[in-house]
């Protein structure tokens, strides 16, 4: 179905103008070091899976290995996950799985469904509960490599990116779009006039319909997709990226002030569908900026939020906001401590205007909030392994969190007083 732009705010868990009103710079490295947050300290789980605060409960709704209803094994790799509008109550998850062509599991499918024979990435689509309880779940994309991130549209389909350059019996390094509403295989699309590169997520302005997309690799870009026809990406479009006004070429890694408002424009990228990775070298040329790891991202209230997981001058991971509106970018988040936020991944911003943030550190992770204020948190701890968090989403009434822990590959829905 057509969502209204209040529908798509609903669907994707957006928050609401307090979201946006994050204090300056002063109080934003005055509250680095982590407070306790809203809902209290974390509390040991004596099963050693998740730790999350007093009144907060998870489940265990989908893994590795488990059969599903078509028959197929859940594959690993969980990563990138939206929640979508079902009948009856029901949420539906739509989740990627990061897989190359040597892992050891991969999204099971007739040959026929798959894009490219050798891929064993792709998505399952889960249909959960009011509650909370799996109901069903199934294969809905194979074929694909490296399914890491991806986004939500507003005319209820996901975004699957493909974070590689490979090439199998077909070449990858593109998006693929999954409807929310199938009930089985896709016949897998390549939309490539999005452009070949290491793609990792998308967030779409439904304003306009522009798809805005990061890119997982130290010099990446960030880039804008107009399309011919809005909601119709097959149609094709133009591929653009993102250049600061007064500093062409500009490496953000370091020199930028939290807060600081940065007029941008946008140059095109001619060849978007290169035979060598070089679309961003394209884009570089032309003045477009560089940022460090492009991950996760959210649209929010008129605004793009996203990660680079290794940005800052501590390396550590930054949240940047661009506002389409005003064609300005902002540095909005860069704690430049390992305690306090590494390495941010996947990202979304909850109903009650909060941002949650997925760790993918080198030791313990955790999903860290950040409230309307300025003040991070910790919100979840993975007491199971040293596993990477991904995909958070919330349910379009906002009462559940889902998030995956990407290997072994569990997908949990946390339930509490939110």
């Amino acid at each position: 179905m057509t969502l209204s732009r209040r529908g798509f705010f609903t669907l994707a868990g957006a928050g609401t103008a307090g979201a946006l009103l994050l204090s300056p710079l002063q109080a934003f490295y005055a509250k680095r070091t982590l407070a306790a947050g809203p809902y209290g300290a974390l509390v040991t789980d004596p099963l050693g899976v998740l730790d999350l605060p007093s009144g907060f409960s998870y489940t265990r709704l989908s893994e590795t290995g488990q059969i599903m209803n078509d028959g197929y094994k859940v594959p690993g790799g969980h990563d990138g996950m939206a929640a979508f509008s079902g009948t009856n109550g029901h949420t539906i998850l739509v989740r990627n799985h990061e897989l190359n062509p040597s892992s050891t599991t991969s999204v099971g499918s007739p040959n026929n469904k798959k894009y490219d024979t050798k891929g064993k990435g792709g998505t399952t689509t889960l249909v959960v509960s009011s509650t909370g309880a799996l109901v069903s779940h199934y294969g809905t994309l194979a074929g694909t490599y490296r399914n890491c991130a991806g986004g939500p549209t507003p005319w209820d389909s996901w975004l699957s990116c493909e974070e590689s350059f490979e090439v199998g019996n077909k070449k990858h390094g593109y998006v693929f779009e999954v409807p929310s509403s199938a009930t089985g295989f896709v016949t897998p699309v390549a939309l490539v006039a999005m452009g070949r590169f290491n793609h990792e997520a998308a967030a779409v302005d439904p304003d306009t319909g522009y798809v805005y997309m990061t890119e997982d690799r130290s010099d990446s870009l960030f880039y804008r997709f107009v399309p011919t026809t809005a909601s119709n990406l097959s149609a094709g479009g133009t591929l653009y990226a993102l250049k600061i006004t007064s500093a062409p070429q500009a490496d953000t890694t370091t020199g930028f002030t939290v807060g600081q408002s940065l007029a941008v424009s946008w140059v095109q990228i001619a060849t978007p569908d290169p035979t060598t990775d070089t679309v961003r070298v394209q884009g570089y040329n032309l003045g477009a900026a560089r940022f460090a790891r492009g991950e996760g991202m959210f649209y929010s209230n008129g605004d793009i939020y996203f990660c680079c997981t290794s940005g800052g001058s501590a390396g550590l991971g930054q949240v940047w906001r661009y506002t389409p509106a005003t064609e300005t970018l902002h540095l909005y988040i860069e704690p430049n401590s390992a305690g306090t936020l590494d390495f941010p991944d996947n990202i979304v911003v909850a109903p009650n205007n909060d941002i949650f943030l997925c760790e993918d550190g080198s030791g313990t992770d955790h999903i860290v909030g950040v409230t309307s204020t300025g003040s991070l948190y910790k919100f979840a701890r993975n007491a199971l392994n040293t596993n990477e968090f991904a995909g958070v989403c919330f349910s379009p009434n906002g009462q559940i969190m889902f998030v995956n822990v990407q290997s072994p590959g569990i997908t949990f829905a946390i339930t509490g007083p939110w």
